[in-house]
Formats: C-alpha cells, structure tokens, sequence
C-alpha cells in the first residue's frame, strides 16, 4: 500500500492547470507571428515557451530572430487575438471545480503559483469565475525570476506558513515542474500543451489525465 502523504498546503498552476488558457495564448502568439510574416518553425517554437514567463518568451522570439524583430507589433497582434478568443469565455480544465471543492472542504490551505503577471491572473481568474476562491495569489510580480526558478513556490510555502516538502504542487508542464521539483514539493503533473519529458518525470510523484485523478490521487494518499 502506498504510504500517506504528510500535506499541510495545496499549490496550483493557473494557465494550463486549472484554466483552459494555454492553448488560448499558443494559438495567438502563432497568428500574431505569422500576421507578422512571420511562419517557419514558429510552432516548434512556440511549443518550448509553453510555461515560461512573458519576459523570458520575448527574449527567446528576439534571440531567433534577431535584433530586427517587431516585438512591439507582435504583442498587439498577440493580445488582439488573444482577447478575440476569450470573449467567448475562459473555460475551467475538466475536474477545476471538484479538485477546489474538495480542497476547501478538508480546509487545506492553498495558492495559486503562476508565472504570469498580476493583471493577467486576476483577470483570468475572475473571467473564469473562480478567484474568490483564493486567498493567496502568487503571481511573476513577486518574485525576480519566474519558473523554471523555484522562487516562486518558495515563496508560496513561505507565505503559507508550511514547508515546501509538505505541499502538493499541480503543473502542467514541464518548466513548472522544474520550478516545483527544485523547490522540494510533491509534484503532481497533468500535461496540458507538452508531454512530459523523461527528464520532467522522474521529477513528478505522478504524471496524471486530468484534475479528477489528481483528486482520486490525493484522497488515496490521505492529503484531503
């Protein structure tokens, strides 16, 4: 029998993880890019800025393609499309709903740990009906460096009261993994965009479908 878990905190990703955004932001960088003139390679590339932090993704776009690159008319055409696509709604990852039920019924305490912004959090949060459900919000604006870093789930566990060893991290991809791995919390990763690497799976205590077996997951282990 698999032993228990000792878990004082619950840790979630935002985009990708219980918001349905990541393939929202993948679709508008790649339109936004190709209105731009730009189309080789530009979906390999925007597939390895999955889970990274906005800054780190505009470095990436300048270094592949130079000194020239139109970054300012790309981010209009990105948020254009983007905000095209979510005025039909911001859907919730199958399961969001029970996983937060459940959480909130044991009375664990739990953050959101995000790579994005403030701003970008708190409207996603709300567009998708779901942030006053949290009470801690950790956000790019915290900390200096976003995932892969850990500082952000460190900061989280710090703010919590609890130590990192004793919190559930839920990721989606591989960078946010990283991030919680190195930061010593449990780490349980429901692939969202990008399969887990072999690299991104000896990291995970699990590597599960979906939100629901997360929960299953964390009953079986007696964490709620």
């Amino acid at each position: 029998m698999n032993a228990p878990w000792t878990v004082d905190a619950i840790l979630l990703d935002m985009d990708g993880t219980l918001l349905d955004t990541e393939k929202v932001y993948f679709d508008s960088l790649v339109a936004a890019l190709n209105a731009c003139g730009y189309t080789d390679d530009v979906v390999a590339l925007c597939h390895a800025m999955v889970g990274l932090p906005g800054p780190v993704c505009e470095t990436m776009l300048r270094d592949h393609y130079g000194a020239g690159f139109p970054l300012d008319a790309v981010n209009q055409a990105f948020l254009d499309h983007r905000d095209r696509m979510m005025r039909a709604g911001l859907p919730l990852k199958r399961g969001t709903l029970d996983l937060l039920n459940a959480i909130a019924t044991a009375e664990r305490p739990m953050a959101i740990v995000t790579s994005s912004s403030r701003r970008s959090a708190e409207r996603n949060l709300t567009l998708a009906g779901i942030r006053d459900r949290f009470e801690t919000l950790l956000t790019l604006d915290d900390v200096t460096h976003g995932k892969p870093d850990p500082a952000l789930y460190l900061k989280a566990a710090a703010r919590l009261g609890v130590t990192p060893a004793a919190c559930i991290a839920v990721e989606d991809s591989n960078h946010g993994v990283t991030a919680a791995h190195a930061a010593g919390a449990i780490t349980l990763m429901v692939p969202d965009m990008a399969p887990p690497t072999d690299e991104t799976r000896v990291k995970c205590a699990a590597v599960l479908p979906d939100l629901n077996a997360v929960l299953a997951l964390l009953q079986e282990r007696g964490a709620l």
